[in-house]
């Protein structure tokens, strides 16, 4: 079989960033240009809850619904942060695409968000937004994502959202061919 004639194997893209980077819009934008399964990893890890984010699921089960997720024969495009998830996870990428933003563009945003979706904002949630720059609470922050993604395996593709959904698009598609020529 000459190289002409290999298929390429299914990617399996995670879209990772600070919240309100735009991960889940651009992992959605993703997925579709690649005809790709999507999954948003907040729907994993938290329960549903109002206001949301305030329950988290099992550890255990959360890792086995994503394992499933990434096991399909297909593409699968996972939005959000898996820090923490265990290496057979977070190691099972073939690209890591990190989103990054401005915080001020970040929380506006996340203001928007909070009240398109809820009529509301949870102030308390804002504050733990607010504070990934610099990290000075527990869960993500951008030096634990920093350090995380030199641990990863895979290439690692860093793009700001505040350029067009289409060009990031358009920038994973052309690194997605680099990548599957060295394969």
């Amino acid at each position: 079989m000459s190289a002409s004639d290999r298929r390429p194997l299914p990617s399996k893209i995670l879209v990772t960033g600070a919240s309100g980077a735009g991960t889940s819009t651009l992992g959605r934008a993703l997925a579709a240009d690649l005809a790709a399964a999507f999954l948003d990893a907040d729907d994993l890890y938290w329960l549903p809850t109002d206001p949301p984010f305030k329950q988290e699921r099992d550890p255990i089960g959360r890792a086995a619904m994503l394992r499933e997720a990434l096991a399909a024969p297909r593409e699968v495009v996972v939005a959000g942060s898996i820090l923490g998830w265990g290496a057979e996870l977070e190691d099972s990428f073939d690209l890591i695409v990190f989103l990054v933003a401005p915080a001020e563009e970040r929380i506006r945003r996340l203001r928007e968000r909070e009240l398109r979706r809820r009529g509301r904002v949870d102030e308390e949630f804002i504050a733990w937004a607010g504070q990934y720059d610099i990290g000075t609470q527990e869960g993500r922050s951008l030096a634990r994502h920093l350090a995380w993604l030199k641990e990863r395996r895979c290439p690692v593709l860093t793009l700001s959202s505040v350029e067009p959904v289409a060009a990031l698009v358009a920038a994973i598609r052309n690194t997605l061919k680099a990548v599957s020529r060295l394969v």
